[in-house]
C-alpha cells in the first residue's frame, strides 16, 4: 500500500475499525519480519488514511457502520477518529433494522489533500444536525448526512 503510488484499497476481516489495524499489524508479523510493533503501527499509519466499517446485518444485507480516519499516533498507539457512524434505528414492517449514518461532528484531516487536487467536499457535509429527539424527551447524538442535493447548493457567507 505505501510504495509511492497515491491511492489503493484492500480488504480486511475485522469486527471495527480498531480490530483491523490489528489484524494488519498480525499479518506483518506472521509474516516473519524482524520489526519492531512501533515501526509496523508507524507504516500502517503512512499507508492509510481512512477505514470504511460495514457490518453484515441478521438480514443478509452489508452496510457501512463506521467511516473512521486514521490521524496519526501517539506514543505507540494509533489515533482513530469517527467521522461518520451508524446509528441503528428501528426494524420496519418487513423487520429489516433501519438506521442511519451520522457525521460526528468533526472535519477529517484528509480533505486538505482532496482541495489540493481540486475535490471541494462543503463543510457541511460534516456537519451535526440537530439529533432527533427520543422518546424519553432526551435527545440523541449525531447528524443525518446531507442528501447530494443539499451538498451541491451552495452555503452562504455568514
Amino acid at each position: 500500500m505505501n510504495t509511492g503510488h497515491e491511492g489503493s484499497m484492500t480488504t480486511v476481516h475485522s469486527n471495527s475499525p480498531r480490530d483491523a489495524l490489528s489484524r494488519l499489524e498480525t499479518m506483518v508479523l506472521m509474516a516473519g519480519y524482524d520489526l519492531p510493533v512501533r515501526a509496523i503501527r508507524e507504516q500502517i499509519t503512512s499507508a492509510l488514511h481512512v477505514i470504511m466499517h460495514l457490518e453484515r446485518q441478521p438480514d443478509g444485507r452489508r452496510i457501512v457502520t463506521a467511516l473512521t480516519e486514521l490521524q496519526g499516533m501517539e506514543g505507540d498507539t494509533i489515533l482513530l477518529q469517527d467521522i461518520f457512524k451508524f446509528r441503528q434505528g428501528a426494524k420496519n414492517e418487513d423487520g429489516r433494522t433501519e438506521g442511519e449514518l451520522v457525521a460526528s461532528g468533526l472535519r477529517p484531516k484528509f480533505l486538505d489533500k482532496l482541495a489540493e487536487i481540486g475535490v471541494e467536499v462543503p463543510a457541511k457535509a460534516f456537519r451535526p444536525a440537530p439529533a432527533p429527539a427520543n422518546p424519553n424527551g432526551g435527545r440523541l447524538r449525531g447528524a443525518k448526512v446531507p442528501s447530494i442535493s443539499q451538498l451541491v447548493r451552495p452555503e452562504r457567507a455568514r
